[in-house]
């Protein structure tokens, strides 16, 4: 499995290199498709999911000059037959999985049955998260709750025993000081990374590699 669990996207040359390395081609000569499902989860979603996709807001993601860039609603595919999204799914190279709501993506993630294709789409396609889409692939993940999710909902799929706070120091998050962090990481029974916005945790067939321009910490319970 090849993952690259980014705290904003591909913010700097190191992360950018390292998607080239897991992709084995130029950005040019992959196809990427982008899930903007979590970011409904959160206010103004539907104008913050026109801006990720145009570059306007943030760091680059789906605008890397892809030789092809497709959107794969997870909302959508309960309502339509695997054979119609599941073959696109498993051509592409990059699965670009944005932030916002962690536990409304996760929701969407199993009620659209991408959840079970992940460990044979992995083999081949490279998993690229930013925030909420890094962190619901570890045990830790948290929620905005402006939706009406059933109360039992996980807010992670749990693939790997460890959790990300991403966006470390942040102006626009406050609370995500380090020493904020380090309190919500000690209450955590498996360990931690706290990555700033030039930080990525890059996974490639289970060997867990940080790859930073920044600053980052990581804390065992």
């Amino acid at each position: 499995m090849k993952l690259l669990l980014t705290s904003a996207g591909i913010s700097n040359p190191s992360i950018y290199q390292a998607l080239v390395d897991m992709l084995g081609k130029p950005i040019a000569e992959a196809s990427a498709l982008f899930v903007p499902t979590a970011i409904y989860g959160i206010p103004n979603g539907g104008d913050i999911v026109r801006r990720v996709i145009c570059g306007s807001l943030g760091d680059p993601f789906c605008d890397m000059g892809w030789k092809s860039l497709g959107i794969l609603e997870l909302t959508a595919l309960p309502s339509m037959k695997r054979e119609i999204w599941a073959p696109m799914l498993l051509e592409t190279d990059a699965l670009l999985v944005g932030g916002g709501d962690c536990q409304y993506l996760t929701y969407w993630m199993q009620q659209s049955g991408l959840a079970n294709l992940l460990p044979t789409l992995l083999r081949k396609t490279v998993y690229v998260g930013l925030s909420a889409g890094s962190m619901i692939m570890t045990r830790y993940g948290t929620t905005y709750g402006n939706h009406t999710l059933p109360a039992e909902t996980d807010k992670s799929l749990g693939l790997f025993d460890f959790a990300i706070h991403p966006h470390l120091d942040h102006e626009l998050f406050p609370r995500n000081s380090l020493a904020n962090l380090e309190m919500r990481a000690a209450t955590i029974p498996v360990p931690s990374y706290l990555i700033d916005d030039q930080t990525a945790i890059k996974i490639n067939d289970g060997a867990v590699e940080v790859v930073s321009e920044g600053n980052w910490k990581l804390v065992t319970p």
